[in-house]
């Protein structure tokens, strides 16, 4: 059986540490069907997709047990009661104007890119909200980088990636977003979600989350 890191399990849900380059759900192809989700099912019949990651992200992935807990889960994340934060390493210093390292906000609606499929791009006209919250997460460094926590409010294809890019400071390693010298300025995309709370499917009450960052 392939190698499942596992963070939780109970009889209502699963919570994963996905790695970096695995699918979080199957692809289109034979060659695309290892992913999180067919591993957790080889484990736990029952397990059922909630949400997912990019598959050069890694870090937290929630899966529900059952029909009904992925119904609740599900509405969870409909009604914004599930809280995820990530770890990245941005291209450029970027300094942070609020006061004692507070929360800033990227808010700029996002859009597939039709033709240029997967990726996606801002648009006034025709995106949806995203909005993205991000600080600071360690001091400067000389080497022309900084690491940043995110937090997604809304939850759009590629948020995350898009909105730093957006700002002028791709993540290193995205092979979408960022020019040749900043993706090969690390061995994979260096964006790790590593904080995640959310309303438990059986008693409502909320329960964290946590994985170390990677690099």
């Amino acid at each position: 059986m392939s190698q499942l890191k596992v963070i939780h399990e109970d009889d209502e849900m699963i919570v994963l540490d996905k790695p970096a380059g695995l699918l979080a759900v199957p692809g289109r192809g034979p060659d695309k069907q290892d992913c999180l989700s067919a591993r957790a099912q080889a484990r736990w019949p029952d397990a059922l997709v909630v949400h997912r990651l990019d598959m050069a992200t890694s870090g937290l992935v929630v899966m529900a047990r059952g029909i009904e807990a992925q119904r609740r889960l599900s509405r969870a994340f409909e009604q914004r009661e599930v809280h995820k934060r990530y770890t990245a390493i941005v291209a450029g210093t970027l300094h942070n104007p609020q006061p004692d390292n507070g929360w800033n906000t990227v808010d700029l609606s996002l859009t597939i890119d039709w033709p240029n499929r997967p990726r996606s791009i801002v648009s006034a006209e025709l995106g949806k909200p995203s909005v993205t919250r991000w600080r600071l997460a360690g001091a400067p460094t000389d080497d022309d980088t900084t690491r940043l926590e995110l937090e997604p409010v809304t939850g759009r294809t590629h948020q995350l990636r898009v909105h730093l890019q957006a700002i002028g400071h791709p993540i290193l390693g995205d092979m979408l977003y960022a020019t040749p010298e900043q993706q090969t300025r690390a061995p994979r995309l260096l964006l790790h979600a590593h904080q995640l709370s959310l309303p438990h499917p059986q008693h409502g009450d909320t329960v964290h989350f946590h994985s170390p960052c990677p690099f």
